[in-house]
């Protein structure tokens, strides 16, 4: 095998297909033998002259896909070194090949895979040679498209490949200016294309040979000029040839989808409305009505199903753009027959299908609530009083009005309301499921999909109620008496109706909301009562919970029906299923929240405020709760506390919410000082676990006003911390660090860092209060927790220890700059040994450690000026070593901090700044490049290319006065920083990319200092420099990352404005209290 590896000797190809055999067929010691041979051939610089060797005499196809694959490499990496001669060469061969393999109908059809191959790489020369090196390229695929049907046939495939590299995938793998100019050239020599395609399209009779020219034309439609669709015959062809033709019309159907999505501007209106009559009618011959369709769906073959979809995305796709011009264009009957068709399409159990329509109907339903709206705001009486003379809507004056739009969709948006409640989503509060084998479960992982799905279809629903409040009151009001007659009764049926009931919250006035959800509460509640069976009850009281948790409106306006509410709630606290306890204390949170005043006042004829009640009664309400949801219920408690404002009012009952924890707490501690091998007993260790855990509910739900039952625990929960910490070190020296899996090490453990959380959480809340906590709180933890990290075993190390150090010194800000350096000494350097080897063991503290940086230098960052230097350099290797990571969370914090830092250090005495720049200013610029040009790190491009401009900045416009070379030498005479960081930056690249040449690197550096004060022609011109490199040949998308994230930050405050402006459309959840 080793010989294939001696590039001068003659290649033998037989053995070279033994090896690949013995690779993807062999067993053992033979095929790991194959696997590195093979390994090193692909690596060795020389491997690419072996291909045509390879491709001409192999008759393995995995050893001609190898080849290939050596090839692909070479293109995208070392074209431009190569010889003009031997690119050529590779071109003009490769080019024979193709031309050979696709010659005869039946080489074309079996050897469709290797000539997909072999086109692909054709199309990643073209992108290097193609038009200055290869101008006739257009020219000769179309006159060798007209010699043979076979050759035509994988010519169409080549062009489409090139349009998806030129159109689709430029922006990720080319230069700006590369990507324009291949744009311009396949623009200007599209005519001849065009002629081609037409001439296919009207003569051949070959349907393989028509499908690839379609597919072909399909990656055509979004750039090509559009004199070529709309004033020539190719819209009537697709309706009218290729629509109704089980081959073709898939495709076809795209094709028009494409072309509705184009924005002509007012150009070719008549043509776009004639296109959209001939489509439906030519659907309505060929689909029917579609009345059957979801109950026959299953019996549809793959192709069927996918025509359907692909139908459903052309209705969408044109009437979300062209809606408006075809209600005043089109005949009525063709519009409201397509959404018909899509009425018919939601009603298939094909969740991607109904995305899709659902995506449509929420742009029908907005924009007729909209239009009602700005017809109200015009001089109308009200949304559900629109006369037919009240302005236009959004009509721009020339559509219909607002009235008469609502009046055209009536029957479909009542349609709508069914399909949308009889397939609703499941929201995330609903913690009660129904699994595969058709059992009721608590559910323990969220569906991302579904959530979003749900978030979809409560904002269809939304405005579908203000649209027609009453239609939708008579439809959920008609399923739920079918639930109560058992004519529709099913765990499924009775879930989605419920949930579409709670989510439309807030749409209805108030006098409408009370009337439903009275006749909805009592009913289920009723239903609650009739059904028998653990599972019945289970589902029957989540709907109920989940239904009232979404109307805190009504029950803040009903305080009896409120208390009901809760009372309820409090009875399901002691069901048998375990999901129906949770839901329980979950909807008393989520009620508390957003009720909290009205359990704190005293309500007329009542002796005491509810909340007494409640905490008088709390042992017996949480009797049949878990610990944790012990918790939730001391949590929900917690919030109707915060809302008494009196102090000592408020102390009294945080006194009594915590007695019961603190009276265990006082026997176990006593016990334990009396007794430290009290701590050795599991079941002791858990309940002390438990009642941190629940003084961690319960403060954060009050707030600052906890720190009276903090006042009363804190001595003693230290001095626990201490007691366990040693227990746990003793273990650990006795046993080795297998010890800190034992049970009992895990449950003190838990001790720690709940202890931990509960300060974490009260310094967050502690506003005003950081005096107090610097003062009395602070010291005795520090002596508590720092030195016990220290000297503990890495695996016994708590990253809660970090992350509390970290609240504290944020809240505390310049009061904790005197403890910096004790901070230092115990956690950091420990830290960072546990997490400098490698990217990936102990993620929590790799996390937590950093952020504790950020804090100290935003913070404390006089406390880094006192440092001793070596510590101090630790500290900069390790903030280097922090933006070396792949982990784009640790990447991005090692960024930020390398940014603050360098402009903490500007702002400061020059003294300082000079020696720190002089230092590490070249370091970093160094380090700072590296992480640039390595593909695993191109998730930071942003914060990368922010920190360079800087630092570039910085040089550039004379900021660092200190030379940063060294300036004793006679050769660096009268050099300046800025010419001397061009030149270290310029040696650095020419190192790292052998194959670019001396002026691109020149042209690169340039443009940094050229364009360090415009950030966005800065990072463009690095993006541009990271792709010509070809380190980042591949999937480049993370190099756009920024703009898809600003994209969707901006979608996010259009919908969060939006939903301000629509009643109901914000969740309670997300509602402040006083908002109801």
């Amino acid at each position: 095998m080793e010989t294939l590896l001696d590039f001068n000797r003659e290649f033998d190809t037989a053995l070279f297909d033994r090896v690949v055999d013995a690779l993807f067929g062999g067993k053992g010691d033979e095929q790991k033998m194959a696997q590195q041979v093979l390994t090193e051939f692909k690596e060795h610089e020389l491997s690419w002259t072996r291909a045509d060797s390879i491709l001409t005499n192999s008759s393995s196809l995995q050893s001609k896909f190898i080849a290939l694959q050596i090839l692909d490499q070479l293109i995208q990496t070392k074209w431009k070194i190569l010889p003009i001669e031997q690119r050529t060469g590779i071109k003009n061969f490769i080019v024979e090949i193709i031309l050979n393999t696709s010659s005869t109908e039946e080489s074309l059809r079996q050897n469709k895979v290797y000539l997909n191959k072999l086109n692909l790489i054709l199309v990643q020369i073209l992108k290097q040679e193609w038009p200055h090196n290869w101008p006739t390229f257009i020219p000769e695929i179309v006159q060798t498209s007209r010699t043979n049907l076979a050759l035509c046939e994988n010519n169409m495939a080549i062009l489409k490949l090139l349009s998806e590299e030129v159109f689709d995938f430029s922006a990720e793998q080319m230069t700006q200016a590369k990507a324009k100019n291949l744009k311009a050239q396949m623009c200007g020599e599209f005519s001849s294309i065009h002629n081609l395609c037409t001439e296919i399209l009207q003569r051949a009779q070959q349907p393989s040979l028509i499908l690839a020219t379609l597919e072909t034309l399909l990656r055509f439609l979004s750039w090509i000029p559009f004199g070529y669709i709309f004033e020539m015959d190719l819209i009537s062809n697709l309706c009218t040839r290729f629509l109704q033709a089980p081959v073709t019309r898939n495709v076809t159907i795209k094709c028009l989808t494409e072309i509705a999505t184009l924005d002509s501007g007012n150009e070719y209106k008549e043509q776009f409305v004639n296109m959209f009559s001939m489509t439906i009618t030519a659907l309505r011959e060929t689909l029917g009505d579609l009345s059957n369709i979801d109950k026959v769906w299953d019996d549809y073959d793959d192709d069927e199903q996918s025509f359907i979809q692909n139908v459903s995305m052309f209705l969408t796709s044109y009437l979300s753009s062209h809606l408006r011009l075809v209600e005043t264009s089109a005949k009525r009957d063709i519009v409201i027959q397509a959404h018909e068709y899509l009425l018919r399409i939601s009603q298939v159990d094909e969740r991607e299908m109904f995305k899709v329509c659902l995506e449509y109907w929420n742009v029908l339903v907005r924009g007729l609530y909209e239009d009602g709206r700005n017809a109200s705001f015009g001089g109308s009486t009200g949304l559900l009083n629109l006369g037919g003379g009240a302005g236009q809507g959004n009509t721009g004056g020339s559509g219909l009005s607002s009235e008469l739009r609502r009046q055209m969709y009536s029957g479909i948006l009542t349609g709508v309301r069914y399909v949308m409640i009889s397939r609703m989503a499941r929201p995330e509060e609903v913690l009660i499921v129904e699994n595969e084998e058709g059992e009721i479960v608590r559910e323990f992982t969220k569906e991302t999909d579904t959530i979003t799905l749900y978030k979809a279809q409560r904002e269809c629903l939304i405005y579908l109620t203000h649209l027609d409040a009453k239609d939708m009151e008579n439809i959920m009001v008609e399923k739920l008496n079918r639930q109560m007659d058992g004519s529709e009764w099913s765990w499924s049926n009775l879930n989605k109706l419920c949930w579409a009931i709670g989510s439309i919250s807030g749409s209805m006035s108030e006098d409408q909301e009370r009337r439903v959800l009275v006749i909805i509460i009592k009913d289920l509640l009723s239903l609650c009562e009739l059904k028998r069976g653990k599972d019945n009850k289970a589902v029957v009281a989540s709907n109920i919970m989940y239904v009232v948790g979404q109307y805190p409106r009504f029950l803040k306006a009903h305080w009896k029906f409120l208390k009901t509410v809760a009372n309820k709630l409090f009875e399901f606290m002691h069901e048998l299923h375990e999901g129906v306890r949770d839901m329980a204390c979950d909807t008393f949170v989520t009620i508390a929240q957003k009720c909290r005043r009205h359990f704190i006042t005293q309500q007329p004829g009542e002796a005491s405020p509810f909340v007494e009640e409640i905490i008088l009664n709390a042992g017996m309400i949480t009797s049949d709760l878990e610990p944790q949801q012990v918790n939730r219920f001391c949590e929900a408690v917690g919030y109707l506390i915060s809302a008494q404002l009196n102090q000592e009012a408020q102390a009294e009952l945080i006194k009594g919410l915590m007695r019961p924890s603190n009276e265990l707490w006082d026997t176990l501690v006593q016990r334990a000082s009396g007794d430290i091998k009290v701590l050795e007993d599991l079941s002791v260790v858990k309940q002390l676990g438990n009642i941190l855990r629940t003084n961690v509910s319960a403060c954060g739900a009050i707030g600052k006003g906890f720190i009276t039952q903090i006042g009363r625990i804190y001595i003693d929960m230290l001095g626990l911390y201490k007691a366990v910490s040693e227990i746990i070190s003793s273990c650990v020296a006795r046993e080795g660090e297998i010890a800190t899996r034992y049970a009992n090490v895990r449950a003190m453990r838990t001790i720690k860092k709940e202890a931990l959380h509960l300060v974490d959480t009260y310094v967050k809340n502690c506003d005003d209060g950081v005096n107090a906590v610097n003062d009395n709180m602070v010291p005795p933890l520090l002596e508590a927790v720092l030195a016990d990290y220290a000297q503990n075993v890495p695996p016994a190390r708590d990253s809660e220890v970090l992350s509390t150090v970290n609240t504290i010194t944020s809240a505390l800000g310049a009061l904790m700059t005197d403890k910096v350096p004790l901070i230092f000494d115990s956690l950091f350097e420990s830290t960072m040994n546990m997490i400098n080897q490698d990217f990936t063991v102990y993620p929590d503290h790799r996390l937590a450690i950093y952020q504790l940086l950020r804090t100290i230098n935003q913070k404390c960052f006089s406390a880094l000026l006192n440092l001793p230097p070596q510590q101090f350099r630790f500290l900069i290797l390790s903030i280097m070593w922090g933006f070396k990571h792949t982990t784009r969370d640790v990447a991005d914090l090692g960024l930020t901090i390398t940014l603050e830092m360098v402009n903490n250090f500007n702002a400061s005495d020059r003294g300082i700044s000079d020696a720190f720049f002089q230092t590490y200013f070249i370091e970093l610029l160094n380090e700072i490049i590296v992480v640039l040009s390595d593909n695993d790190h191109k998730g930071s491009f942003r914060l990368q290319c922010m920190v360079l401009a800087r630092m570039i900045h910085l040089v550039e416009s004379n900021q660092i006065t200190a030379p940063l070379f060294d300036a004793s030498l006679p050769e660096n005479s009268g050099l300046t920083n800025p010419a001397f960081v061009r030149q270290s930056m310029a040696n650095l690249l020419v190192t790292a990319f052998a194959n670019l040449t001396k002026r691109q690197i020149e042209v690169f550096v340039e443009g940094l200092f050229s364009f360090n004060d415009d950030f966005e022609k800065f990072r463009n011109h690095v993006r541009d420099f990271v792709i010509q490199t070809k380190e980042f040949a591949g999937d480049n998308a993370d190099l756009y990352l920024e703009e898809a994230e600003r994209e969707l930050e901006q979608k996010k405050q259009k919908e969060k404005e939006l939903a301000l402006q629509v009643p109901g459309m914000l969740k309670p959840s997300e509602m402040e209290e006083d908002d109801f």
